[in-house]
């Protein structure tokens, strides 16, 4: 089955903003639907605000912004906007990531201009409210915001943390035992790594007590750990150390010129010469001739469909 998305329904072609037009976006539409179901919702209708309609923006201070009317400051929608992401929150407890229409006052997940009230320059230090409401239920789930996923590394970021964010769904279906945990743990350990030396040693500590401590609490800590590590940003280096962390399990397989050829790629790649796909893909050939069960069960060498070229241009 497809992983199911929330999405800003504009961004399906959907005619439902306040000019009675729609941010069609292509590549959610014709790549991403192919492996992804989304769950469309236009917060402004969904509380009753037609199409077309006077825009609304954010006023105030940046702790506690209000939506109103542009035109009519009287129309006050903020409370609506809130309530309703809680709602949303509530309900939508199936999906495993969020694709935001960027700078809304209602979907936008950060730099929503707030205006000051009695007027002047906005800044851009707001998030909308109907994502503020929302958070509140799903605090670490994968959201990203369209025009962001154009960013080739934020893309595979987002897409990466929503299929990780599935399988903790997944594991979390069936009676959670400190020995389920661990393995997870396991699996996930070298994609951990690309994302931070340090997190990963916590998340380790985190479950080698796991059997000592209620198993809900002890997850729910791992949780946090594991999704807010993911949201760190790869680099070439750290990924340069997991290829080679992933060469040392073939050295007593592979002669001098296969050992040589791997050595060449993974330099080349941390140069910037070829993108990760490269050094993957001869990675996965050794390892089909001389398979590894701990390699074999890890996610960071399939972390996501490899029809969607995630890594082809990293």
């Amino acid at each position: 089955m497809k992983i199911r998305l929330g999405i800003s329904h504009c961004l399906l072609g959907e005619k439902v903003r306040f000019d009675g037009n729609h941010k069609h976006d292509r590549y959610i539409t014709d790549t991403l639907s192919e492996f992804f179901d989304f769950v469309p919702v236009c917060p402004e209708v969904a509380i009753g605000l037609g199409v077309p309609r006077e825009p609304i923006r954010l006023e105030g201070d940046s702790e506690s912004p209000h939506a109103v009317d542009v035109r009519d400051k009287s129309i006050d929608v903020t409370g609506a906007l809130l309530r309703f992401g809680r709602r949303a929150g509530t309900e939508l407890n199936d999906i495993s990531g969020y694709i935001l229409k960027s700078k809304s006052p209602s979907c936008g997940m950060e730099r929503v201009k707030i205006y000051p009230a009695a007027g002047g320059r906005a800044s851009k230090s707001g998030v909308g409210l109907y994502v503020t409401g929302f958070r509140e239920r799903h605090p670490l789930l994968p959201m990203e915001e369209e025009g962001r996923l154009c960013d080739p590394v934020l893309r595979e970021n987002f897409i990466e943390r929503v299929f990780a964010y599935q399988r903790w769904r997944e594991l979390n279906a069936v009676r959670l035992t400190p020995t389920r945990l661990i393995q997870f743990h396991a699996d996930h350990k070298l994609s951990l790594m690309a994302h931070g030396a340090e997190p990963l040693r916590m998340l380790g500590r985190i479950v080698a007590n796991a059997g000592t401590r209620p198993i809900r609490q002890v997850a729910d800590e791992y949780c946090v750990g594991f999704m807010g590590t993911l949201s760190r940003r790869t680099t070439r280096r750290r990924h340069t150390n997991v290829l080679q962390h992933l060469a040392g399990y073939l050295k007593r397989h592979l002669d001098a010129g296969d050992k040589a050829e791997l050595g060449e790629l993974i330099e080349a790649y941390r140069l910037g010469q070829l993108p990760l796909i490269v050094p993957i893909t001869l990675l996965k050939h050794h390892f089909r001739r001389y398979p590894d069960p701990y390699v074999e069960r890890q996610v960071y060498l399939n972390p996501h469909p490899q029809e969607l070229m995630l890594r082809n241009v990293l």
